[in-house]
């Protein structure tokens, strides 16, 4: 039997103490197995491992759970540039629909610079600390454009 490679999508869900808003990650992640079975339990036991708990900068606890899977699919094609790693498909969609898929370069993630996700103030506090002394730089106050609590 050759192993094989598989995508699984990973479902995990952040909470911010005192935050009634939870976020949540669907995280692609590449799982090598000899089965689709290994792949499977392979995949639970990657997003039970991404559990965590930690405070925020405001001194906030921050709890990662793993939800699920919510896709687990085989790569048919070896793991090199230009390989197929997965693929959507709809029938009967209109022009204007087809049309609307496609984004130019400019709106493409790739190209957007970096910004703080929206919603509760996850990130770590241990984390952003050790960044300002490494790096000599404050992070704004409120974390991100958010700052509703409770």
């Amino acid at each position: 039997m050759a192993t094989e490679w598989y995508l699984a999508e990973l479902v995990m869900e952040i909470q911010v103490e005192g935050n009634p808003r939870n976020v949540d990650h669907q995280n692609l992640t590449l799982v090598r197995a000899d089965s689709a079975e290994e792949a499977y339990q392979k995949a639970l036991s990657l997003g039970r491992n991404e559990e965590t708990g930690y405070d925020n900068p405001a001194g906030k606890h921050v709890e990662i759970r793993f939800k699920g899977i919510s896709e687990l699919g085989q790569v048919y094609e070896e793991l090199e540039d230009g390989a197929e790693i997965a693929f959507r498909s709809r029938v009967g969609i209109s022009k204007e629909e087809l049309d609307a898929l496609v984004l130019p370069r400019n709106q493409l993630r790739a190209f957007l610079p970096a910004k703080r996700a929206e919603g509760p103030d996850y990130a770590s506090g241990e984390i952003v600390a050790e960044v300002e002394k490494r790096f000599g730089i404050t992070r704004p106050a409120n974390g991100n454009a958010d700052t509703t609590e409770g």
